[in-house]
């Protein structure tokens, strides 16, 4: 495991996802400004960073494919990486380093895999799903790859607020379960708006001849919730938490099943 000595950074750059401010130092000036275009609306000032990490720029030919991501946490510290990036984060020291190219792609792969260990411990996820809030209510989209999110998430109506069309990040508070909005685009290629709103509903996404919702059992809820929860690390006590989140999400939130055509009238449905 890389030592987590600071480096001699010149600049920086603090991105709030889910009310989580990260600072990401480097000594590249113009790889923070291509960080501040890329993760535009979610910067946010640098005096109340809560976790920092220095980024250690390598040449591009050194860091190179992707392969399978690796999440392991040893004596209170967790490594991860990928054929792009290197990392490695002390969670109470709030300190860490990634190695990395100057690219932003191995950046939202750190955040995303960051943001899941902290959701797990908070009783949160981040989710494969889209997600808008309409009249103050947050809606999850959730399903496989081509069962709607994208679709769902560029048919909503012009009073509904994006929040992803992609990664949705779900916070539990004590008054319940919120949505916040993330950077993490997919193929609508927008960042949600930086907000956040008190869930309402999780539907689970069919494409049919028909607009129709159907309810869920709870055990069908809480595999299919499990199924697009995203949850890189193989850690036993991660794990557990993630399981006990869904377990609980599913007896909180409404889960419905969303048979739908695509097209705008789904949402007319939406409640």
């Amino acid at each position: 495991m890389a030592s987590l000595t600071t480096a001699n950074a010149t600049a920086d750059v603090v991105i709030e996802i889910g009310g989580f401010p990260i600072r990401l130092s480097t000594d590249d000036p113009a790889f923070v400004e291509m960080l501040k275009v890329r993760y535009a609306g979610f910067v946010t000032s640098g005096t109340n960073a809560r976790i920092e990490f220095d980024v250690m720029l390598a040449p591009a030919d050194t860091m190179m494919g992707n392969g399978d991501v690796r999440v392991e946490r040893e004596s209170g510290q967790w490594s991860m990486g990928r054929g792009d990036f290197e990392a490695d984060w002390n969670p109470r020291a709030a300190r860490g380093i990634i190695r990395q190219s100057a690219n932003p792609y191995s950046i939202n792969s750190v955040l995303r895999i960051v943001h899941t260990l902290l959701l797990a411990e908070q009783g949160g996820f981040l989710v494969h799903a889209s997600s808008a809030v309409r009249n103050g209510r947050a809606f999850l989209f959730a399903g496989v790859s081509g069962a709607g999110k994208t679709t769902m998430a560029r048919l909503a109506p012009p009073d509904a607020t994006l929040l992803t069309d992609e990664i949705s990040y779900v916070s539990r508070q004590e008054d319940g379960y919120y949505a916040y909005g993330t950077p993490f685009a997919g193929d609508l290629g927008r960042l949600g708006e930086n907000m956040r709103a008190p869930l309402a509903a999780l539907y689970l996404l069919t494409k049919g001849t028909e607009n129709k919702i159907e309810p869920v059992g709870a055990a069908e809820a809480n595999r299919a919730l499990l199924e697009n929860i995203l949850c890189f690390a193989r850690d036993t006590e991660v794990v557990r938490s993630v399981f006990e989140a869904a377990c609980d999400f599913v007896c909180r939130v409404p889960i419905r099943r969303l048979t739908f055509v695509p097209d705008a009238r789904a949402w007319e449905m939406i409640a």
